[in-house]
């Protein structure tokens, strides 16, 4: 077999790994629910099952750097067998990837030197404030949102450059990080997601990288993408593997009701509604694979990401978190007393109501995503989750 046969036949395995860490997360996800974090053997698979290195570029030691579809479907298995187990991979593996490709050598040696993958958490939005400081800066803030740092190595969170307004990404070990354990929400608690505050840490510059970048220092075409791009596909997964868990718990509960779920269950009205939310999953399901393979060509041939494949990708990920969202609306409500009793029901209704709350699916991106379809936006790029004049310095 050749060795780019040989990479491939890797990468295709990832999403069958996923699948195994799906079921045993399945099984510990009352654990996470209870303690605000994941089981400790949830997070051993995906070390076992290299999940955490699934963007990581195959130059450094360990590292997959799956293509958009196989991250897709990845990304997927877990979170249908956890909402919670899923984001916290996603978004581990959102920065550890982003620090292999960004970083300067020597951070990406030190920090890959290791057995196993660094396990990197942390928050990319609200930024702290950095200051010059020898060879690199001192860095404060608070943020929230950890997703994962209960089992993470390092801390990855946007700071402004005092001198310069430069966003940068900056990377540092735990230790270095006071963690408040806060995490008291309805959906998605095995995440850990808790807020976080650094005071005039020192971190060197080989550790930090300018925000928004697309311009990686190893790797493919993949990391032109930026974080944004890759958030896009952790978000995207996420919500598939969730809206269609709970598709099939309808299933189950048919099943096991003899083709009855409650009063209901069995009546024209709630088949009608049954194929409704089967056919809103699978189109937008559809509208996110149709949006990435149409990036994947364009990386396949070396060619720019347009303005409007950005948007599609970005308008897939809100509709398919939307999608999930009625998806569980419908379930819950089928379920009758079921989905109110504690049990699988409820705690998918609570976390798919939780991944509605993050920033990415919020009604601002959807307003500029409406902006650029509508042909309002010429001369505009997308940097983050902003339209934004492509000609301002």
């Amino acid at each position: 077999m050749s060795a780019a046969r040989e990479d491939a036949a890797q990468a295709m395995s990832l999403p069958e790994r996923a699948k195994e860490i799906g079921l045993l997360a399945s099984k510990h996800a009352q654990h996470g629910d209870e303690h605000g974090q994941l089981a400790e053997a949830v997070v051993e698979a995906m070390h076992q099952h290299q999940m955490f290195g699934m963007w990581v570029p195959r130059s450094v030691r360990g590292g997959s750097e799956l293509d958009p579809i196989t991250s897709l479907e990845t990304i997927a298995n877990v979170a249908y067998g956890d909402p919670s187990a899923g984001w916290v991979m996603m978004a581990a593996a959102l920065a550890v990837g982003s620090g292999a490709a960004y970083l300067e050598d020597d951070a990406v040696e030190e920090l890959f030197s290791g057995d196993r993958m660094p396990v990197i958490a942390g928050q990319g939005t609200r930024p702290g404030k950095a200051v010059k400081h020898k060879d690199g800066f001192l860095l404060s803030g608070s943020w929230s949102f950890a997703s994962g740092i209960k089992h993470g190595t390092h801390i990855h969170t946007l700071g402004l450059i005092e001198e310069t307004g430069e966003p940068r990404i900056f990377v540092l070990p735990v230790d270095q990080v006071k963690l408040i354990d806060n995490w008291d929400v309805m959906g998605l608690r095995g995440t850990g997601s808790i807020d976080y505050t650094i005071d005039n840490a020192y971190v060197p510059e080989s550790y930090t990288h300018f925000a928004v970048t697309e311009e990686p220092k190893r790797g493919g075409s993949l990391y032109k993408l930026g974080i944004i791009g890759m958030a896009a596909m952790c978000h995207s997964g996420w919500a598939l593997g969730l809206g269609r868990r709970l598709l099939d718990e309808m299933c189950g509960l048919l099943k096991e009701r003899g083709g009855a779920s409650g009063p209901q269950g069995s009546s024209p009205s709630f088949l009608e509604q049954y194929a409704k939310a089967e056919a809103t999953y699978r189109s937008a399901r559809a509208y996110v694979m149709e949006s990435w393979r149409d990036i994947m060509d364009s990386l396949d041939r070396n060619e720019p990401v347009s303005v409007r494949q950005q948007t599609l990708i970005r308008s897939g990920m809100i509709h398919v978190t939307a999608a999930s969202h009625q998806v569980a609306q419908f379930v819950y409500q089928a379920a009758g007393t079921q989905g109110l009793r504690a049990g699988t029901v409820q705690r998918l209704f609570r976390d798919m109501h939780a991944g509605t709350q993050h920033i990415v699916a919020s009604p601002p991106v959807y307003q500029a995503v409406g902006r650029e379809l509508a042909g309002l936006a010429e001369g505009h790029q997308w940097q983050f989750l902003n339209l934004v004049d492509a000609n301002a310095s």
